[in-house]
């Protein structure tokens, strides 16, 4: 019979309308409300975003800096720049690539400071552009270099027969060309029921499954729980685990030789999503030439066992 683990850290207080506590990208589900934060949080921001997020970023603060300065020459008069045109619009132009160029350190020549006013301002930009770029360049030397696990799950988890006992089953692989080395994964279900006292708790159960580590994983891993007599899900028939409000919350380590250390990545599924007397496609096949050849389009895909 299952007994309950130790909270794994999220909480024991529940309600009837509570969300999923990890999401499907691997992040967890709270919002922060009344947070200081601080200028440092940039940098972990910056490494952490997508790379079209990024690029946006590091666009909208180019034009910015180089608005912001060209206002300021605007407003001290471009005449010390370039010869005034009369269009403020054009003037604008003018002073926004003079920005460009200094902040840059190009410096075409076709317009320059006069002045030490405007020179003094011009240093300070080239200094602004200076330390601007060292920092864009320690952002892309961080993104690069920070470890981070790349394992896709399938979004798909199955109800199955499986030696003669219902299984759930749910699949992985490494996102890229490498190989997974003795990646290992641990599971813990997290089950929402309401009490006497009609509030509603988290129960926390450790899931077993067949294999819990293998030596390396070049192709697919189905994991595979079996609802045995040691299983928390034993109780609940089919109908039941469908309507669960149950999470399993899965914590998948390796080792990554590009990274030289373990990784981690973190994944949930929900037991409403049961897909029921499925099975997973297989992922992998043999060309012509003998090679494997993984589809990585496959991972999800599944088919009916319904013998009918």
């Amino acid at each position: 019979m299952a007994k309950t683990i130790k909270d794994p850290g999220i909480g024991k207080s529940s309600n009837r309308h509570a969300k999923r506590f990890i999401n499907t990208d691997g992040s967890f589900n709270i919002k922060h409300v009344n947070r200081p934060s601080s200028l440092s949080e940039s940098y972990n921001y910056l490494i952490s975003i997508s790379w079209w997020k990024f690029f946006l970023w590091v666009v909208l603060g180019y034009i910015v800096i180089n608005a912001l300065f060209a206002i300021i020459y605007i407003i001290l008069g471009i005449s010390d720049i370039t010869a005034p045109t009369g269009n403020i619009f054009e003037d604008f132009l003018n002073a926004f690539f003079f920005s460009a160029q200094t902040i840059t350190t190009v410096g075409y020549g076709a317009m320059a400071p006069k002045g030490l006013l405007f020179g003094i301002i011009s240093s300070f930009e080239a200094l602004v552009g200076l330390l601007s770029f060292s920092f864009i360049t320690g952002l892309l030397y961080g993104r690069f270099s920070k470890p981070k696990a790349n394992i896709k799950f399938s979004n798909s988890i199955i109800l199955l027969e499986h030696k003669g006992v219902d299984s759930i089953m749910f699949r992985l692989m490494s996102g890229s060309t490498n190989v997974m080395i003795r990646p290992k994964i641990e599971a813990t279900l997290a089950l929402s029921q309401k009490g006497e006292n009609k509030k509603y708790t988290n129960n926390f159960y450790s899931l077993k499954f067949e294999r819990n580590s293998i030596t390396y994983l070049p192709t697919t891993w189905t994991v595979v729980h079996p609802i045995d007599d040691k299983s928390p899900l034993k109780k609940f028939d089919r109908e039941e685990l469908s309507r669960l409000n149950a999470e399993i919350l899965i914590l998948v380590s390796y080792y990554d030789e590009s990274f030289n250390q373990e990784v981690y990545q973190v994944h949930s599924y929900i037991l409403k999503n049961l897909k029921r007397d499925h099975s997973f496609t297989p992922a992998f096949y043999y060309n012509d030439h003998g090679y494997t050849v993984l589809d990585h389009d496959r991972l999800d895909k599944t088919h009916t066992n319904n013998p009918n």
